[in-house]
């Protein structure tokens, strides 16, 4: 019988293809085992059978051995960028350390570090070094080390640094200096305790970045190394967690693409700074956007502050804090006031760009949806997403949906498993009208839900956070295709890429990530066990499991 492409059901839009990944189950198709790419798009879905009909001599085939194909994942909120530079953290301290026990560390960095040049380090928790019972303020603790050179180290969730005297001098903090917009200088009794909370902090850690020497090409080994670990989970497409452009990243990223080395889809995220003059500001994002969806380097977001974190009581709450070091900020700060954002967002939106909006506590997200509410009544038509919602009032969960907002919350941690979070309670109490990571809720309420990692603050697995999603109960995503959803084509229409990326479609950019086993009937414990064998980002293999492990 002579096969034709009616008669075998040939679901195809060119007769020859460049590559056929075959022997293959194929995500969202239950009856094609068969994929096959031209040009770096899907052009091809089908059977074994039906493939003979679209390869030819010189067709690349790929055997995946009953290995899953599965949509690349789309990874909504990834600090590819630093989160495995070497860039500034030759001083690591401890994560659990107090602030005593904290010395033998710093004298260590001491020990190494150049004279004269800034000392920056990473790696502890706010609340470890801050006790009533330490007869040394975290300042004189770094004085003590450091007399003769500036020290900013970074807190482990980035929105606190830990500076001495130096560092304070050199931006010119004092006593009487008045808390920046959207950060906080810690004092206790008109004593400077060393501790700058969210852009206070971020001032010094700029001050130091660019007095750092090499840090180009540190920054790009860094970025690198960056790219192939998310290469390695199946990542193609990254939405950039922040894109801190007065340190030079913007260069970095460029040089990268330019070479070639640029093995995901990234929408880089200029960062607004709140305190920075916004027409220059401006002037600078409109003449680096880019939006050509072909390429692998897009800016057409930017990436907003609202608040802070709830731990450093810096989270933009409706109700005030029960508990907090900063009581003259009973309900948190802003990074950006809501009137403010209203501002950004239109003048943004008029140059082509939308945003991805840091909003921890539940005024924040209140105040945030108030701006895109008003950006969108003044015209705009731009992508939103309101990232991490740890707090949200229900009387705003239905907003999402009406007003187009994105809602991205980050799974890949275990603490999330557990309905109550004591710190939560602890410092705020309880309240009926406030949901905790209510990603349910807004799912049900019919809200565009992605997940994504905000790496390296997170384990960087998509997988991890699937199955996560999965194990909440009610409080989590009903099935794991709504899981799978939300680290593909959610976050795809989140980052307007959704014709482009974020399933496997005829027309549609060839990106696929090959699991070891399709994951759609497996319980959450054995997802986390499935294996990344190949990463396929518009048709190039930009990882491979086989290859790398040799």
């Amino acid at each position: 019988m002579l096969l034709t492409a009616a008669s075998i059901g040939v679901n195809a839009t060119a007769v020859n293809v460049d590559t056929l990944f075959t022997s293959a189950t194929v995500y969202g198709h239950p009856n094609a085992e068969s994929v096959g790419i031209s040009d770096g798009i899907i052009t091809f879905i089908g059977t074994s059978q039906a493939g003979r009909l679209v390869k030819n001599a010189d067709t690349e085939i790929i055997d995946l051995r009953g290995a899953a194909l599965f949509p690349g994942f789309v990874d909504n909120h990834n600090h590819v960028f630093e989160a495995a530079s070497e860039v500034g953290g030759g001083c690591e301290v401890s994560a659990k350390a107090s602030l005593l026990e904290q010395i033998p560390y710093l004298q260590f960095c001491r020990q190494h570090a150049k004279r004269g040049q800034w000392v920056i380090g990473y790696g502890h928790y706010l609340e470890s070094i801050l006790s009533d019972d330490d007869e040394m303020t975290p300042l004189e603790v770094l004085d003590s080390i450091f007399p003769d050179q500036p020290v900013v180290i970074m807190e482990q969730t980035s929105h606190s640094m830990w500076v001495n005297s130096q560092a304070l001098a050199s931006v010119g903090f004092t006593l009487k200096t008045d808390d920046p917009q959207g950060g906080v200088i810690l004092k206790d009794d008109d004593v400077m305790l060393g501790i700058l909370l969210d852009n206070a902090g971020d001032l010094v850690m700029e001050k130091a970045w660019n007095s750092l020497k090499g840090k180009f090409n540190q920054s790009y080994d860094g970025l690198i190394s960056g790219l192939q670990a998310v290469a390695a989970n199946g990542i193609t497409t990254v939405g950039d967690g922040r894109l801190y452009w007065k340190r030079g990243w913007y260069d970095v990223w460029r040089t990268v693409e330019k070479d070639g080395d640029l093995t995901a889809r990234v929408s880089i995220r200029p960062w607004v700074y709140p305190e920075g003059d916004k027409q220059a500001q401006l002037a600078f994002f409109k003449k680096i956007r880019r939006d050509n969806p072909t390429q692998r380097l897009l800016v057409n977001q930017v990436k907003l502050y609202s608040d802070g974190l709830l731990e450093n009581g810096t989270a933009k709450m409706l109700a005030p804090y029960q508990e907090t070091i900063i009581p003259q900020y009973p309900h948190g700060i802003n990074y950006i006031s809501q009137r403010d954002m209203q501002w950004w967002l239109q003048q943004l939106s008029a140059i082509g760009y939308g945003a991805h909006i840091h909003t921890i506590g539940d005024g924040g997200v209140h105040e945030s949806l108030n701006a895109i509410e008003a950006a969108k009544q003044a015209g705009s038509t731009q992508d939103y997403a309101l990232t991490h919602v740890e707090f949200v009032d229900r009387a705003d969960l239905t907003r999402f949906k009406s007003l187009g907002v994105t809602a991205d919350f980050q799974l890949g941690s275990d603490h999330v498993l557990h309905a109550e979070n004591k710190t939560a309670t602890r410092l705020l109490g309880k309240h009926p009208e406030r949901d905790a990571i209510p990603i349910g809720k807004l799912y049900r309420q019919g809200a565009n839900v992605s997940l994504s990692s905000d790496w390296n603050v997170n384990p960087l697995s998509p997988l991890t956070a699937i199955a996560n999603a999965v194990s909440m109960g009610t409080r989590g995503l009903p099935s794991l295709a709504a899981a799978i959803d939300a680290y593909t084509i959610n976050p795809a229409k989140s980052l307007g890429l959704d014709e482009v990326t974020g399933s496997i479609e005829l027309g549609k950019s060839a990106d696929f990530a090959v699991l070891s086993t399709d994951i759609s009937n497996l319980s959450p414990r054995q997802i986390k066990k499935t294996q990344v064998l190949m990463t396929v980002l518009q048709g190039e293999i930009v990882y491979d499991a086989a290859k790398t492990s040799h």
